[in-house]
């Protein structure tokens, strides 16, 4: 599960459902007309739905009420960021947001220090000083630029990977925040490129 803020497509789409049905209605729908708008096989997978809706914030649940979801945030959804969470990327082949789409899933954006493109899963454990682990999804915000000291999302020699960027009158180097790795030293004749820089990040 995400973070109170998320959202997956399906709970978007319940949202919008009852939103959509209040507006033209005037009232909320029931359990029963949820689980059969979208084809659910009792009323106990809609009332999960509900319940979690609730949970993030954005409906009020009244208790023994059949039609008793009250909107919280009636323009919430909208608000909602989108962004593609890429599968595997091609070795030697641009980060591209618009192919290679695993899912796309919806947050709110006040989660991202920037406003990220896309997001990626995190392989492996280099980065866990500082705070992002295996399996993590990381919001991404595309750009071929970087500061010294942000992390990046960096491509070298055709493999993808995070690192924090270190720039000095040495040389350019990709640091892991992890001791029991080395850091790498970026030669000028290696292939290197800067896909984007670290927006922030969310746990399953």
């Amino acid at each position: 599960m995400y973070s109170m803020s998320t959202l997956t497509p399906r709970r978007t789409a319940i949202l919008t459902f009852i939103r959509d049905r209040i507006s033209e209605q005037g009232q909320p729908p029931s359990l029963a007309e949820i689980s059969e708008a979208f084809g659910f096989a009792s009323r106990s997978v809609a009332r999960k739905h509900i319940v979690a809706l609730a949970e993030a914030g954005f409906i009020e649940v009244r208790a023994n009420q059949a039609r008793g979801i009250r909107l919280l945030e009636p323009h919430a959804a909208r608000q909602m960021l989108e962004l593609p969470l890429l599968g595997k990327v091609a070795a030697g082949v641009p980060i591209d947001p618009g192919a290679a789409v695993a899912e796309h899933l919806m947050f709110d954006p006040r989660m991202f220090t920037l406003t990220p493109d896309f997001l990626l899963q995190v392989a492996g454990d280099s980065m866990i000083d500082d705070g992002i682990l295996d399996g993590d999804l990381v919001g991404v915000k595309q750009q071929s630029e970087a500061l010294s000291g942000q992390i990046v999302v960096a491509r070298l020699d055709g493999e993808v990977t995070i690192k924090r960027l270190e720039l000095s009158t040495r040389g350019l180097r990709l640091l892991p925040r992890n001791p029991a790795y080395a850091p790498i030293e970026v030669a000028d004749d290696r292939d290197f490129s800067i896909e984007g820089i670290f927006c922030g990040l969310l746990r399953r």
